[in-house]
């Protein structure tokens, strides 16, 4: 056993369960001894951040100061390793029974590499390995999974590793219509400075009380990629990246 390993965990903001979420990450990240972990609710422990040697979110709808995109940034320019999961790069309002994704916290999502824009409703779907030689894909055949498909704007260079195809609407968002046929990435590598982001869209989940106060009762539980072993194979291979880059990852 080496030296300890400092992770910070991020899991907060809305309409999902964090609760949820929160238990099952920190659960992977105990499998491993040498990783000791901090958790927010947001990224307001800028030093802490700073202090890490990485960086792991589960957030949807999570405003970011100016501050904390700087300090999020300079955290992944000088070297440090960002594993992003699902809607930590959604930003969302709701006008006139329409969910809109303005485009705000821009410095936030140029670190992350890409903005959630809008999905269509809870599907089944293909999701296809597009970089089989790499070692965070290494051995992933292309599998079915029940989740959200995002849809996203791009930003700096990306690599991709799986996708999946779409095209069609995504009902209740005012960016509604998306004709082409492009891939919409589900796994994706962004390099930023001397460090980088790993990037999973997948992991929906929300519980009952989680669309408070748009509705009191959700009507049932919903756990998506969350009852799919390769989901957590994903996962695993992610926070092994983020601990110690790619030796070893598959």
């Amino acid at each position: 056993m080496g030296d300890p390993v400092s992770a910070y965990f991020v899991c907060g903001g809305k309409w999902h369960d964090m609760d949820f979420a929160r238990v099952e990450v920190l659960k992977l990240l105990d499998e491993d001894p040498e990783i000791r972990t901090r958790v927010g609710e947001d990224f307001r422990d800028v030093e802490s951040i700073a202090e890490a040697d990485f960086l792991i979110t589960y957030t949807c709808d999570l405003r970011v100061s100016d501050a904390q995109q700087d300090a999020l940034a300079s955290f992944v320019e000088r070297g440090g390793r960002w594993f992003a999961l699902h809607g930590t790069n959604s930003v969302f309002e709701f006008v006139e029974d329409e969910v809109v994704s303005p485009r705000v916290q821009s410095k936030f999502m140029k670190t992350l590499g890409s903005q959630f824009i809008a999905h269509p409703p809870v599907g089944t779907f293909a999701v296809r390995n597009c970089r089989p030689d790499h070692p965070l894909v290494k051995g992933i055949d292309t599998f079915e999974v029940e989740d959200e498909i995002y849809l996203c704007e791009y930003h700096g260079e990306i690599e991709p590793l799986l996708e999946t195809r779409f095209t069609g609407e995504a009902t209740g968002f005012r960016d509604l219509n998306w004709p082409k046929d492009d891939p919409r990435l589900v796994f994706y590598l962004h390099p930023a400075g001397r460090g980088e982001v790993l990037y999973l869209t997948l992991g929906h989940c929300r519980g009952v009380y989680d669309m408070r106060p748009m509705m009191d009762r959700y009507p049932q539980v919903e756990r998506c990629a969350w009852e799919s072993p390769v989901f957590y194979e994903l996962l695993r291979r992610g926070i092994r990246w983020a601990k110690s880059g790619l030796d070893g990852v598959a």
